[in-house]
């Protein structure tokens, strides 16, 4: 039988209210709930709170860090867990003689600690009959001591006294004993963990969020936790693997930090199965993992096997200026060209960075509008110092960046058009006829040292000669042809410009004839193989690629770390990567180096101090050719059928046909002229002479290179 309930009209206003009843005990506790949390938000937003917090949670941490200290130092006192994570560490770097050297100190403390620990049995042995021995021997001196006293105050109770002594010391012992005991075990835990404390505080085993702000170790600080974390997480699987299988020895792959100018420089030793090249292609990341820009972190290779050296930068410290110029700011600097070197900047250790210019040819490069002409400027203007020194200057940009030097160099040509560069050429072509003019009087000197000091100083025809060519580019690029067939451009044998600079390039600086050359964007078009290489300082601002930058300074330096390539366009104006002529650490095959920034103000500052000390020089804008000799076919002249001509009369007849030209040859002179067309003089009965089918060789190779050049 079922019953059915049936709710009347008169029960609803009681349901209800049940229902209500029901509802507000079910929302009590969420709205407990929530009060707690908004006064738990609150609480935390309050300083007061958090710094409570943070003192708790640092006291605390230094309490339980420093007991794990203390446990870690008396578990590696008296086992051998010390030496096993050595080993470990030198099996996970690949340091196998260290293995060797941590395994052989580990048998040692075993052996001492088996050693002693059979010395502490032997005594637990020999104790009972030491204590006897001791016992006895202590009593009979007592008596001893007593005998004597009764002797010396004829008492016989004296016997007793020194052992009454020894008795009534006991018992103060005791006394103080039984005062000290109680305070001193109700102390002893509290100094114990005063001193965990201590020793926590001072390995700062807190976290660095409740850490004082004075303690707090910030992003910027390069720490050796940091450097190895950095290197584990590059994402190289041996390397990660060796820095974890260390432990907490990861820092033995580090030498010491130290400073270095604006930054801290660090050896690291990479584990076996890890490439210095590994890391140098991953320079990015490294640099983000140490929390700096990629700009901010040079990565070279020591001589050391395996290891790579970091430059880390402070944050920022690359974006400020260096300062001005010691040249600004000593009115009475002076140059030398044999002993002195230019103030050219600093390096990222923050050392003044000197070059010296004695008979080195310099090639600088980079992106356009980067400080090229800025920097190789700033050598002139410091040579121009030296009054001994004449400077023959082609800017094929023509803007003025070398307009300072009017009535300082003896000839400056401005402007980019091919009639510009052929007067670039001549130029050039002029400094290769000086120069073998020098050699031969150089000769005929007898000087066995070269041209020194004194005879650039005092005679004329020996004064140092720099010839400067500014947007080299324009010239090695210009298609443009000489009246005689031969371009002015191009790398090729009859290229005019290209092969005055190899010859230069080749004998020049012998004789105090040097180039220096500027150019932008370096490629095998534009600049030539042979040309770059021939030069004895190679610097590079920033470039796009790092086959460039291999052309700018060559493959050893870029494999060795150096990279213009990764320099900021624009940020980094006027850093440039320099390869010789300045000074380097052991290993290095670079440098990069703040050149200090000399406006055209300031240039014109330095000319004018520079011409103060010199006589007026009258700058041409074009260089006068005397006449377009044809060397070569003067000397099919002088030779004219005959098979062989004394080389004396061959020189002697070159003068008489063009006395301003020839006043200077001799037989060297000769000689390197018929190198030039692989020939050479032949002798005859012990004299040299020129034979004519060496000159008519000589004239086909030309025509043939002319042909081919059509």
């Amino acid at each position: 039988m079922t019953v059915a309930l049936i709710k009347t009209p008169e029960d609803a206003p009681q349901d209800a209210q049940d229902a209500t009843t029901a509802k507000a005990s079910s929302t009590r506790p969420e709205r407990r709930r929530a009060r707690y949390l908004r006064i738990t938000k609150a609480a935390l937003k309050d300083d007061r709170v958090r710094a409570t917090g943070r003192l708790a949670v640092r006291h605390g941490a230094y309490v339980l860090g420093g007991t794990r200290v203390v446990g870690r130092r008396i578990w590696d006192g008296r086992t051998a867990s010390r030496y096993e994570r050595m080993i470990r560490a030198a099996e996970a770097a690949g340091l196998l003689d260290e293995v060797k050297e941590w395994e052989q100190r580990g048998q040692d403390f075993r052996a001492a600690r088996h050693r002693r620990r059979i010395e502490l049995l032997q005594f637990a042995l020999q104790a009972p009959k030491a204590i006897g021995a001791a016992t006895a021997g202590g009593a009979s001196l007592l008596l001893l001591i007593g005998i004597l006293l009764a002797w010396a105050n004829h008492d016989i109770t004296d016997v007793a006294a020194p052992f009454e002594t020894v008795a009534d010391l006991v018992r103060w012992v005791s006394i103080i004993a039984g005062v000290i005991w109680g305070p001193g075990l109700a102390l002893a835990p509290w100094i114990g963990l005063a001193a965990v404390w201590a020793i926590g505080q001072h390995q700062h085993t807190a976290p660095q969020w409740a850490l004082p702000a004075s303690a707090r170790i910030y992003g910027d600080a390069i720490t050796p936790s940091i450097v190895v974390v950095a290197f584990r997480d590059l994402g190289i699987s041996a390397l990660r693997k060796a820095i974890e299988g260390m432990g907490d020895l990861g820092a033995a792959l580090l030498s010491p930090i130290k400073t270095a100018g604006c930054g801290v420089e660090v050896d690291v030793h990479l584990p076996s199965g890890v490439s210095t090249e590994e890391i140098q292609n991953r320079r990015r990341k490294l640099a983000e993992n140490l929390n700096r820009h990629e700009h901010e972190v040079f990565i070279t290779i020591p001589p050391q096997p395996r290891t790579v050296r970091l430059w880390i930068a402070d944050s920022g410290a690359l974006d400020e200026p260096i300062g001005i110029s010691p040249l600004m700011l000593d009115e009475n600097a002076t140059a030398d060209y044999y002993t002195g070197a230019a103030p050219w900047g600093q390096n990222l250790r923050g050392d003044l960075v000197d070059l010296s210019v004695f008979q080195r040819h310099i090639l600088l490069t980079g992106l356009s509008n980067q400080g090229k002409t800025a920097a190789l400027r700033a050598l002139a203007l410091w040579l121009a110092l030296d009054p001994t020194v004449d400077f023959y200057i082609a800017d094929l940009k023509g803007v003025g960046d070398w307009r300072g030097f009017l009535g300082l160099a003896q000839l400056l040509i401005q402007g980019p058009t091919d009639a510009h560069v052929a007067q670039a050429t001549d130029m050039v072509e002029w400094g290769v006829d000086e120069m073998q003019t020098r050699i031969a009087l150089l000769e005929e000197s007898g000087s066995t040292e070269g041209v020194t000091r004194e005879m650039a100083r005092t005679d004329p025809r020996f004064r140092p000669i720099v010839l400067i060519v500014d947007e080299a580019q324009v010239a090695y690029g210009c298609a443009a042809k000489s009246p005689d067939g031969r371009p002015y451009g191009g790398s090729k044998a009859t290229s005019r410009y290209f092969q005055a600079v190899k010859k230069i390039h080749d004998q020049g600086r012998a004789v105090n004839v040097t180039i220096w050359e500027g150019t932008q964007d370096p490629t095998d078009e534009n600049l030539p193989k042979r040309s770059r290489e021939g030069n004895h300082v190679r610097g590079s601002l920033v470039l796009g690629t790092e086959s460039q930058a291999k052309m700018a300074l060559g493959e050893a330096p870029v494999d060795a770390g150096a990279a213009p390539h990764k320099l900021r366009r624009d940020l980094d104006r006027g850093t440039l990567v320099v390869a010789g002529g300045v000074k380097m650490e052991p290993g290095e095959t670079s440098v990069t180096v703040r050149t200090y920034f000399l406006s055209g103000d300031d240039a014109v500052v330095l000319t004018d101090r520079a011409k103060a000390r010199r006589q007026g020089v009258a700058t041409v804008h074009k260089l006068e050719v005397v006449q377009d000799v044809d060397h070569l076919a003067d000397l099919a002249a002088a030779v004219g059928r005959e098979r062989r001509v004394r080389t004396t009369e061959v020189v002697h007849r070159l003068k008489t046909r063009n006395h301003a030209v020839y006043e200077h040859w001799n037989g060297a002179r000769l000689k390197a002229l018929l190198a030039e067309y692989d020939e050479e003089p032949g002798t005859l009965d012990g004299y040299p002479v020129v034979k004519l089918e060496s000159v008519e060789r000589a004239l086909e190779r030309r025509a043939e290179e002319l042909a081919e050049a059509q």
